[in-house]
């Protein structure tokens, strides 16, 4: 019998290598290559069949088909009972989708799962743990005053084939596994959560969910630097990745898209941690934002855009003179080396000199925006205090700026105005190239259009 042979995965991007290097060659990333073991000519033939083992305990063949023959229609999607989560999904669970639910340890990927699923009492469902038993399970479930559901099926193993065997007996509209990392195939000589493991697991999963129309739900890890544990080839076959993110020492939680072929990659939803689970918000304009914050420097509100969700956030900012000989600069829910733009903007185009003194920037509420209007009020909130002055109740703003200077046009602006003008704001400075088309007298909120970042502070300072 010929010995197994040894080839090594970079776990990021999936190029495989004879031997080890320190650098992979494709993505550039160091020490990501993992070893793996390749079977020898009978595992191999094992494992080419596990496909077709699953394909026939399932009883499904694929046969061709014309691209003229085949239906245009869109199947009906899933509703999840969840506004949030149905966003962020396209407008609900695609039939024959896999999706990959990733986040930290402890952020509440089981709790929003399991929250969901208590809640489709139309749907019969399997949920599948390798991580609890039924025990753990059930009393989550009576915590979210949901533990006498009996359309929700719970299976605590870690076997892929005896999930499929399962899978065939109870026949559920919704399978859920928790999490990848745990399941392992007999086909793979490999320890659960390898490479090869997690790969093979997968393709088995994507290949049941697309012959037979059953929608799949995956909970993934996340390593220490923030991506999902495994193989970058896991993203790869997936339809929907989906991060479950916030700072657990605050009680939100963010459901934001990285990837979707069945929707806008940009939604977001915003969630609150209650005792008894997860409640989503659905206006969290009037959650971000301090109500006591009249009075005091280093504060700027900002209209901010989410895909396609206008919401006011807080903007922090705190200027102090340097203790050490290198000033420090510090964003927390804000881009590092954007700010590092703006304060150089701020030095060079407004003549404020801020080289030595340390700057420290957070977004209120734990929240992490990318969107670039939050440049105009980062720049506000950071000249606020450096001369100790407060912003007027009631002013917010939107814009981008630019390393000249200028405050450059941005999109969604009768959204920005609308949200800011329902919350109660009666000023908003914006960019003046947006003005063009923009009706004044639809907005009861009073609108200050500016051309430079000098002419926005001079609105704000006078």
């Amino acid at each position: 019998m010929a010995k197994d042979k040894i080839a090594y995965v970079c776990e990021s991007c999936g190029q495989d290598s004879p031997k080890w290097v320190g650098k992979c060659p494709s993505c550039g990333k160091w020490n990501t290559f993992k070893e793996i073991k390749i079977s020898n000519d009978t595992g191999s033939q094992a494992a080419r069949s596990a496909a077709q083992s699953v394909r026939s305990s399932l009883g499904v063949k694929s046969s061709v088909h014309a691209l003229k023959d085949i239906s245009s229609h869109e199947d009906p999607r899933m509703d999840m009972n969840d506004g949030e989560l149905n966003r962020v999904l396209g407008g609900g669970l695609v039939p024959g989708s896999i999706v990959l639910l990733g986040g930290e340890p402890g952020i509440g990927k089981s709790t929003l799962t399991l929250q969901t699923i208590l809640n489709l009492s139309d749907r019969r469902i399997l949920y599948v743990s390798g991580e609890e038993s039924e025990h753990q399970l059930k009393m989550r479930a009576n915590r979210l005053g949901k533990g006498d559901c009996e359309h929700v099926l719970i299976l605590c193993e870690t076997s892929l084939e005896n999930i499929f065997a399962t899978i065939k007996d109870v026949k559920p509209e919704l399978v859920i596994i928790d999490s990848i990392q745990t399941i392992s195939t007999e086909d793979v000589d490999s320890s659960p959560g390898s490479v090869t493991q997690i790969r093979e697991c997968a393709s088995s999963l994507l290949r049941f969910s697309k012959s037979s129309g059953i929608p799949v739900i995956m909970i993934g890890h996340i390593n220490k630097e923030g991506t999902i544990a495994g193989p970058k080839i896991l993203e790869h076959i997936v339809d929907t990745v989906i991060q479950f993110e916030g700072d657990q020492h605050y009680m939100y939680r963010i459901l934001r898209s990285m990837k979707n072929r069945f929707g806008s990659t940009s939604e977001l939803g915003i969630y609150e941690m209650r005792q008894d689970g997860l409640r989503p918000v659905s206006n969290p304009s009037e959650l971000l934002l301090t109500q006591d914050h009249e009075g005091l420097s280093g504060i700027a509100i900002s209209s901010a855009i989410e895909g396609i969700r206008p919401f006011l956030v807080e903007t922090q900012a705190l200027v102090s003179t340097a203790a050490y000989g290198t000033p420090q600069r510090s964003a927390t829910g804000f881009d590092q080396r954007r700010l590092n733009m703006l304060l150089a903007v701020l030095e060079k185009r407004v003549g404020f000199k801020l080289a030595q003194k340390d700057v420290f920037v957070n977004i209120a509420g734990g929240l992490r925006v990318t969107d670039m209007a939050m440049d105009l009020s980062v720049i506000s909130a950071v000249l606020s205090s450096n001369v100790d002055t407060a912003i007027e109740p009631g002013w917010c703003m939107a814009g981008e700026v630019g390393l000249s200077g200028e405050v450059r046009p941005i999109n969604r602006i009768d959204q920005r105005i609308a949200e800011a003008e329902k919350l109660g704001f009666s000023h908003i400075i914006i960019p003046k190239y947006n003005m063009s088309g923009l009706g004044r007298k639809k907005f009861n909120i009073q609108l200050h259009p500016v051309r430079k970042v000098e002419e926005a502070l001079r609105e704000l300072f006078g």
